[in-house]
């Protein structure tokens, strides 16, 4: 069975503009810049390859040198746009290095190295595609179960490329019929599948990242950038169960903004948020990256340290005094910025809400006897899990009683 070159070239190049407009539309509407370099990547390819299959016997030397570094540009805007996807810059130089390597080629070989043309161009390819691969390759925020089709699509592009390299140039270095051999028709059928399998890869992406982004919008206080209640519960309890492992003890500490209505009453609101927002920025800058901090209610905050009490009775001190020399002046007067903090610390494996019940004793302590001090707990409360087996077992023993008349 044959297959015709041209039809399949056609075939590949009418899917690759339909799916490049997609791009474009898609990227456009989503505000996506990384979504309009792949359309346009795949528009401009396309456009290059079908002027050429068509007119290509027609065309001077000069006309089918532009088009073929017109298709190594596009190549190199897909690698640009992988880039641009994951946040890097744009490397200018790698969008015309492939098409200058391949005029610089066309330029010195002669016309009967038909094979090493078509191997060179190959090698162009391969390597823009590898690169792709390599630019996925390097994101760490997909973990290698759902990554490896990313990487996978282009990586098998270019093993197809290298194939007329691998077995044309070096078995068969001067067959004026290898322009018309069974791997030239191999790649045109590898091109459709591979135009299929990009944009697939494409939207996996933009599709992943839309759940990332939901999941953080979910977990994320949108005032102060800090975590919300249910995302520092969540966050917590990985960090607890790491550090369990390692046998290493917790803090945790609850922070609550004195005298926050009255700000409210006095100042406004806008000036309240302006509060949240500065202490927000108080406990980040006195973190360490591996704590945990979190907008737990209205004025609440609370934070989680992988360190003994305490240390986090002196990190607590730390911030208790930076956010009471802020200094805050509005058009109404000097604004008191003051809080009070209750620190509760526990051996490796304590629940969070045993901790936070702790913290939250010893700040309501901390507020009893003057604001804007830090009080650490004496001792933790039962821990929950025992509790809960303590009272399904006294549960069961009730019901084991037999009943008197």
């Amino acid at each position: 069975m044959s297959f015709d070159t041209s039809t399949l070239y056609l075939i590949a190049t009418m899917l690759a503009a339909m799916l490049g407009g997609m791009l474009v539309l898609f990227g456009r509407q989503e505000n996506i810049a990384a979504l309009k370099w792949w359309g346009a990547a795949y528009l401009l390819g396309s456009a290059a390859v079908a002027i050429w299959t068509i007119w290509g016997p027609t065309l001077g030397m000069l006309a089918s040198l532009v088009l073929t570094s017109i298709g190594f540009f596009a190549c190199g805007m897909v690698w640009n746009a992988a880039r641009v996807f994951h946040g890097r810059k744009l490397l200018w130089p790698g969008l015309v290095l492939g098409p200058l390597v391949w005029i610089a080629t066309m330029m010195t070989l002669a016309p009967r190295d038909a094979s090493i043309r078509l191997s060179m161009g190959a090698a162009i390819v391969a390597i823009y595609a590898a690169l792709t691969a390599s630019e996925l390759w390097s994101e760490r925020r997909r973990d290698m179960q759902r990554r490896w089709p990313t990487i996978a699509i282009p990586a098998l592009h270019g093993f197809v490329l290298l194939l007329p390299i691998l077995l044309g140039v070096y078995l068969r270095p001067y067959d004026a019929n290898f322009s018309n051999s069974i791997w030239v028709t191999v790649f045109s059928v590898e091109l459709v599948l591979y135009a299929i399998g990009t944009v697939f890869v494409i939207f996996m992406l933009v599709s992943d990242r839309t759940v990332a982004a939901h999941k953080s919008a979910a977990s994320t206080d949108p005032l102060t950038g800090l975590f919300n209640r249910r995302g520092f519960s969540e966050a917590c309890a990985r960090v607890i169960e790491r550090e369990a492992i390692a046998g290493r003890p917790v803090t945790v500490m609850i922070f609550d903004i004195d005298h926050f209505k009255s700000i409210n009453d006095r100042f406004g609101h806008p000036a309240g948020d302006e509060i949240l927002k500065l202490f927000a920025v108080v406990i980040s800058s006195n973190l360490r990256l591996s704590d945990l901090s979190g907008r737990i209610g209205g004025e609440e905050f609370a934070a989680l340290l992988p360190c003994s009490l305490e240390e986090g009775v002196i990190v607590a001190e730390r911030m208790r005094r930076t956010f009471e020399s802020s200094d805050i002046v509005c058009e109404e007067g000097p604004v008191d910025t003051t809080v009070s903090i209750g620190v509760a610390g526990g051996p490796a494996g304590t629940e969070l809400e045993v901790l936070l019940a702790a913290a939250d004793t010893a700040l309501y302590q901390a507020k009893r006897t003057g604001r804007n001090k830090v009080e650490a707990a004496e001792e933790l409360p039962l821990s929950l899990e025992n509790w809960r087996r303590k009272s399904a077992g006294t549960t069961s023993a009730d019901r084991a009683k037999p009943a008197v008349a």
